[in-house]
């Protein structure tokens, strides 16, 4: 059986930080909150990569600021997986690079291969002080809801894969046909073919495309869930507060229920991590340090 690990998608989510009932009041730098953090959890997946590649200087103090056995996961940047960005997220020199129009826009879809490339050669070259350390556990690809079963997507992810040599590649699909007509098993085979590693992520079940069923899978030697929650009401309603679609507190059954996949996948895999990813307030933090509890007390 391999070793699992449990932890959040975020640790320093405003909503987290304003709720008072994670940190003491005590903790109130953005270094103080990190170590924290890692004093109770072994491994973290950064959100905030997704609007935004880090500097190396901040990835030099995330690496110096937690244990030699702690875990960082990273959300790949929105334009690495075809999500709309903010322009102004962009490298200065490389946002120089846009025209007026370009620039002008609140999100913007950047088509442009050899920016695209650069882009990945910024995100990858930024990790670097983690994957030396020892520190860089999967990078997090989810791509958009129109990222649709096909040929063009399979090849877009091995070009992803080739951009990303030495690097463990992880991908969430957000769009329902990856799973229809028995198609898991087509993909599932892909992704093991190109040691890529499946996020099994859990969401509102909406019975629409748009969403995915739960589906525990392990295609590396890497297990890795993806929780969501399940707040049905909020999951595809536009204009909202991003933190509102993950207001969600899974139950002590619920959380129970994951329990013999997660053994199960274990069993697969070296590594198993099973992250919380209802980062709205303390639900995250509070499922977690539940899930570790269950973890060893459950059969």
């Amino acid at each position: 059986m391999g070793e699992v690990f449990v932890g959040t998608c975020s640790w320093a989510e405003k909503s987290l930080v304003k709720s008072g009932e994670f940190y003491p009041p005590y903790v109130k730098t953005a270094e103080d909150r990190l170590r924290y953090y890692s004093e109770r959890f072994s491994t973290v997946e950064v959100d905030s990569t997704y609007y935004a590649i880090p500097s190396l200087r901040t990835v030099q103090l995330w690496s110096l600021r937690t244990p030699e056995s702690f875990t960082f996961h990273i959300k790949a940047y929105g334009a690495l997986t075809g999500h709309g960005i903010d322009p102004k997220t962009l490298p200065p020199d490389l946002r120089d690079s846009l025209s007026r129009e370009e620039l002008r826009k609140g999100r913007l879809y950047i088509k442009d291969r050899a920016l695209i490339e650069e882009l990945f050669k910024r995100f990858r070259d930024a990790l670097r002080p983690l994957k030396d350390s020892g520190k860089l556990g999967v990078l997090v690809f989810q791509y958009p809801p129109w990222f649709r079963y096909g040929r063009r997507s399979f090849d877009e992810i091995l070009r992803t894969a080739d951009l990303l040599k030495g690097y463990d590649l992880a991908v969430e699909f957000r769009q329902g046909s990856w799973f229809m007509y028995g198609r898991e098993r087509e993909v599932f085979e892909f992704l093991r073919k190109h040691n890529i590693t499946y996020i099994t992520a859990d969401e509102p079940q909406m019975g629409t495309p748009d969403t995915i069923p739960y589906i525990p899978e392990v295609t590396t030697d890497i297990a890795y869930l993806r929780l969501h929650g399940r707040n049905r009401e909020n999951w595809l309603k536009q204009g909202i507060e991003t933190s509102l679609r993950y207001d969600y507190l899974y139950s002590d059954e619920e959380l129970k229920g994951f329990v013999p996949d997660v053994k199960r996948l274990s069993k697969r895999a070296k590594r198993t991590f099973v992250m919380f990813n209802n980062c709205h307030g303390a639900s995250a933090v509070k499922n977690a340090l539940r899930m570790i509890e269950l973890l060893r007390t459950e059969p």
